[in-house]
């Protein structure tokens, strides 16, 4: 696919600013956001920005090859995109966008339950080839039957969300009345007369759905009655049973997304899992927790080799794919920038988002001469 950049907007922070501009206050607080005091969020980011890497003047030049296998499939770049809920809150159907644009660049997709596209709908977008991110059902029977659904769709890919045993306590979205049952403020009305483009495409594609879950949901459902439900139908904690369990089922490869401890990573080595994902779910859980990139460092040194090792959290740009890389990550995903790309340009944000990503990729592998990206870590600067 032929890169297509918005010379307007180099950089994630341009698309940042952008969406900020464009978007209602309410759905970019939700968008942009951590937990309480957002300390661990800010320390995703930056604890990346610590590590240094050592360039190579002197050495042959080369063209670097970007490519990564992961789980039998060869992808144009070593990132991809983060599960994110209630994408078309955000953007209109920016769930479908960003499938498109993932599927058209070859990289990966994750779809989340609660996203605002059905599972089978993004499988069509994808040709299969989309990822499934499942929040734990409550009961055994609501589980197997959206897994008989990511299977009939051709998912190869089901990744377990294990971070939220509880919802993270988002300040800025209790005030904004976007906690469920979410409420329509003067104020949140006030800030969708200032958006008139976002509320004309809103309008066009129709309120946000968890188009997923929509079959399980009783018609006519109230909005207070809807959060009920919600919180009765999903218990995310997980243990060895409930992921066993799913284990046994699936016989795609599994995934568990928010490891970020070496006893957590040993289980699910034990229990066949193919990979972990080390994410803090971008510092909207636990905000006094250890960062993505210092809780990857352990379990790298532990389990590499026995595991595949990916991380997302606080990862924004290019050089922040390079550094996570070179501390040991074997592959990469990021959520808000592609989000801020949608955001901000609509139905060209994925593209133009991937191509820059790839563009700083690449600059940072010819800077320091790094021919692949599993090549990272021998030009990581180690204390």
């Amino acid at each position: 696919m032929e890169e297509y950049i918005n010379s307007e907007y180099p950089d994630i922070s341009y698309l940042r600013a952008k969406a900020k501009k464009r978007i209602p206050g309410f759905a970019f607080d939700y968008l942009d956001g951590g937990c309480n005091t957002e300390v661990n969020k800010r320390k995703n980011t930056e604890e990346i920005r610590e590590l240094e890497l050592r360039p190579y003047y002197l050495r042959e030049l080369i063209n670097p090859n970007m490519e990564v296998d992961l789980f039998g499939k060869k992808f144009s770049a070593p990132f991809g995109i983060s599960p994110i809920g209630l994408q078309g809150l955000m953007w209109p159907r920016a769930t479908e966008i960003l499938a498109k644009s993932a599927f058209d660049y070859n990289i990966p997709f994750i779809l989340s339950t609660v996203a605002t596209a059905s599972l089978e709908k993004v499988s069509e977008i994808t040709e299969g080839n989309a990822w499934f991110q499942l929040y734990h059902p409550a009961e055994a029977d609501l589980r197997d039957d959206i897994l008989d659904r990511a299977e009939a769709a051709g998912y190869p890919v089901l990744v377990l969300l294990s971070d939220v045993p509880s919802f993270g306590y988002r300040s800025k979205e209790i005030k904004n009345g976007l906690a469920i049952p979410p409420k329509m403020s003067l104020r949140n009305i006030l800030q969708i007369m200032g958006c008139p483009n976002w509320a004309i495409h809103t309008l066009l594609a129709g309120t946000p759905e968890f188009k997923t879950l929509k079959p399980y949901i009783p018609k006519g459902m109230s909005l207070k009655h809807l959060g009920q439900f919600m919180n009765r139908t999903f218990d995310g904690r997980l243990d060895e049973e409930r992921i066993k369990a799913i284990r046994d089922k699936w016989k795609g490869k599994l995934v568990l997304k928010g490891v970020t401890s070496e006893e957590d990573a040993e289980k699910c080595v034990k229990l066949g899992i193919d990979g972990i994902i080390v994410s803090n779910h971008g510092g909207r859980q636990l905000d006094h927790g250890e960062s993505a990139i210092k809780s990857l460092g352990p379990i790298v040194e532990k389990f590499r080799g026995q595991i595949k090792v990916m991380m997302d959290s606080g990862i924004q740009t290019g050089p922040d794919i390079a550094s996570s890389l070179a501390a040991g990550a074997e592959f990469t995903f990021l959520g808000r920038s592609f989000m801020y790309g949608v955001a901000a340009l609509g139905s060209r944000g994925g593209d133009h988002t991937i191509s820059i990503l790839k563009k700083q990729l690449k600059q940072v592998m010819d800077q320091v001469c790094c021919a692949r990206p599993e090549d990272f870590p021998d030009f990581l600067i180690r204390e």
